[in-house]
């Protein structure tokens, strides 16, 4: 129950839930929908209504690197889930060289139900001559496209320089 903790005693605070188990998809730009004669469709009438038939979920939905060391490269990994009913293919526009981004990934088709995983790597560089106190903020928005939408990760880091 979200009325207690797990200790058996009331919440004192409310219960926030991630937004993949709300239903909602922040941080996504539908695309115009084309129709793609090859694609695998599923005529099913229960899934008639249903207008997204195919859906990626990122998790987690924001990666925050915390305080970087000035130089060094750091890693973590995205699972990319797809939550649709149809397979599904997708790609990720890289982010500029200025960032320090990389994503690294195995392209092709993602089946439903199955998910892949995006290597984000981070090469910690400070861009710009001006004095910040020992901290530069780093802060970008990496965009994976698909079929029906295109999702956007943010991605902060700290480097400490």
């Amino acid at each position: 129950s979200l009325m207690v903790d797990v200790t058996g005693q009331t919440r004192k605070e409310k219960v926030i839930l991630p937004s993949y188990l709300q239903g909602k998809k922040p941080n996504t730009i539908p695309n115009k929908k084309i129709e793609d004669p090859v694609a695998g469709k599923v005529s099913i009438s229960s899934l008639a209504t249903r207008q997204d038939l195919t859906s990626f979920h990122l998790i987690p939905p924001r990666v925050t690197f915390g305080v970087l060391k000035e130089g060094c490269t750091y890693a973590t990994t995205v699972i990319m889930k797809n939550v649709g009913v149809n397979f599904s293919r997708f790609r990720v526009k890289q982010p500029p060289p200025y960032t320090g981004l990389r994503v690294m990934y195995t392209p092709g088709p993602v089946a439903a139900g199955l998910q892949v995983e995006l290597e984000i790597e981070i090469l910690a560089m400070v861009i710009g001559g001006k004095d910040t106190g020992g901290l530069e903020e780093v802060s970008h928005d990496i965009e994976i496209l698909t079929e029906t939408e295109t999702l956007l990760l943010p991605v902060k880091a700290n480097i400490l320089c």
